[in-house]
């Protein structure tokens, strides 16, 4: 089995790592952007070859991990290549654009749209690891607009990786994963930027920080450069979620001001059900 990466990071590379470890005889063939992935990627033996899109037309699996700005712009051009026989599919973390690209195409049937919800603060290929999947979600949308025989191959993978298969439509997609995970990086990356801000300042503030913090503000490590785009492709929802957040946090601050402390106590109690929420669900990273 051909499989080619294209995009060389955590998550493009640890599927490589796991699809290597569970069918040896795979090759692995790598596409990036950036050729110093290739060949760290190459040095970590993540990839057993360099190839370039004209060297598609040999895959049986084409796994897109690019930034989401990036596969809008690539994927009709990926699947003008690819044989009628291969599966592509991604893991960009908005639906809607991506899946209004390829509305049309010729061979729409051999795209599988998917956003396996994985992952970690960190980027690169020396970020892949194995196992990063294993119990985790992949949400797939369209799954009726890919031929039959084509999704099953995809499907055969991400069982032997582990995942747990979600479907949805990608306006559904979109709309929630702002809140769950789009909301939570915006989060941190406004976190650590108000005590950057502040340790201007006050030197010594980091001194101060604890294991909260640090979990809290994990998420603003993670690559502007992929973060960027999905902000872009999904603004309305985005925007939303952080009017609805803004809203919560000037409550708040009210009660605050006010010394209406059982009233935030009342909502602190409240949201403590969380825990019941997401108790055995799969504590995806991103």
């Amino acid at each position: 089995m051909n499989v080619f990466i294209i995009g060389i990071g955590l998550i493009g590379g640890s599927m490589a790592r796991d699809i290597k470890q569970i069918n040896p005889d795979a090759k692995i063939y790598g596409i990036d952007a950036n050729n110093t992935h290739l060949d760290e990627a190459m040095t970590l033996n993540v990839i057993d070859e360099k190839a370039t899109y004209d060297d598609l037309s040999l895959a049986d699996v084409v796994i897109v991990s690019i930034p989401v700005n990036a596969l809008v712009e690539e994927l009709p051009k990926i699947l003008n290549i690819v044989n009628s026989d291969a599966v592509v599919f991604d893991a960009g973390s908005t639906k809607f654009n991506i899946c209004m690209a390829v509305e049309n195409h010729p061979k729409r049937k051999n795209f599988l749209a998917c956003h396996p919800i994985s992952g970690t603060e960190f980027s690169g290929p020396s970020a892949a690891i194995e196992g990063l999947f294993k119990g985790k979600t992949n949400i797939i949308c369209e799954v009726e607009k890919t031929a039959f025989r084509i999704q099953e191959r995809a499907l055969t993978i991400f069982q032997q990786l582990g995942m747990r298969i979600r479907y949805m439509n990608p306006e559904a997609h979109d709309k929630h994963i702002a809140y769950v995970s789009h909301l939570s990086h915006i989060s941190s990356f406004m976190l650590g930027k108000t005590v950057i801000d502040k340790e201007r300042n006050e030197s010594d503030i980091f001194d101060m920080a604890g294991s909260g913090f640090e979990s809290t503000v994990r998420l603003a490590k993670s690559s502007p450069a992929m973060w960027t785009p999905i902000f872009e492709q999904n603004k309305d929802n985005v925007i939303e979620t952080l009017e609805e957040y803004i809203h919560n946090l000037e409550a708040f601050k009210e009660m605050l001001k006010n010394d209406d402390y059982d009233s935030i106590y009342k909502e602190m109690n409240n949201t403590n059900k969380i825990k019941e929420i997401l108790k055995g669900i799969p504590q995806n990273k991103k």
